[in-house]
């Protein structure tokens, strides 16, 4: 019996720095390149390793707050606003920053992330993942944090997403400084400050 525990702590342990040594090497190869895709084994392992570090009764915590319009419409805006830059408005990740950070911003339309419980999409969005682009949102006592459980009855939604709740966001996403100046700009122009207007288009040419 002994012989077998020792002779399974062996094997276990020529895994363990076999895996070790294999992400080692990879990250000799590529070094701290965000550029390069992660591979297959290091997404299954940081996935194991995030559905494990999330206390048990939290994993399957249902969600406290009650679907309603007024909660989809919220939790929209908030994700227009919020985190659209990096996850695009359709969930995609399909944006410069999503595209760009190690590892890249996931669908969140698809099932690596629709199959995790409430739970686990809320504890992502309040607690964020160390050592990725994806930040701690919550503030305080996770227990009075409604906002993310809010967003996680949208982020359930993406997959229905529809070209009127598209074009919705659209307008509420976070405006660039050009955006404003434009803006202000034609709003001048549409009080007759023909001058407003042509400063904005000679600006493109810079």
């Amino acid at each position: 019996m002994r012989t077998k525990l020792i002779v399974f702590i062996t094997v276990v342990g020529l895994g363990i720095v076999g895996v070790f040594g294999w992400l080692g090497y990879q990250l000799f190869t590529t070094g701290f390149s965000a550029k390069t895709e992660p591979h297959a084994l290091e997404v299954w392992m940081a996935r194991q390793i995030r559905h494990l570090a999330i206390p048990i009764e939290k994993r399957n915590a249902q969600n406290p707050i009650p679907l309603s319009p007024d909660v989809m419409k919220e939790s929209l805006a908030h994700f227009a606003d919020h985190c659209a830059t990096c996850h695009a408005n359709d969930g995609s990740g399909q944006t410069p920053i999503g595209k760009n950070v190690y590892p890249k911003a996931p669908d969140l339309r698809l099932a690596d992330t629709q199959s995790m419980s409430d739970g686990e999409i809320f504890w992502t969005i309040h607690h964020g993942i160390r050592f990725t682009a994806m930040p701690a949102w919550g503030e305080g006592d996770p227990a009075q944090d409604k906002g993310s459980w809010k967003l996680v009855h949208f982020i359930r939604h993406l997959p229905q997403l529809t070209p009127e709740e598209l074009d919705r966001m659209k307008a509420l996403n976070p405006k660039t400084k050009k955006d404003l100046e434009e803006e202000a700009a034609f709003g001048q122009f549409l009080q007759g400050d023909d001058a407003a207007a042509a400063r904005t288009d000679s600006g493109h040419h810079h």
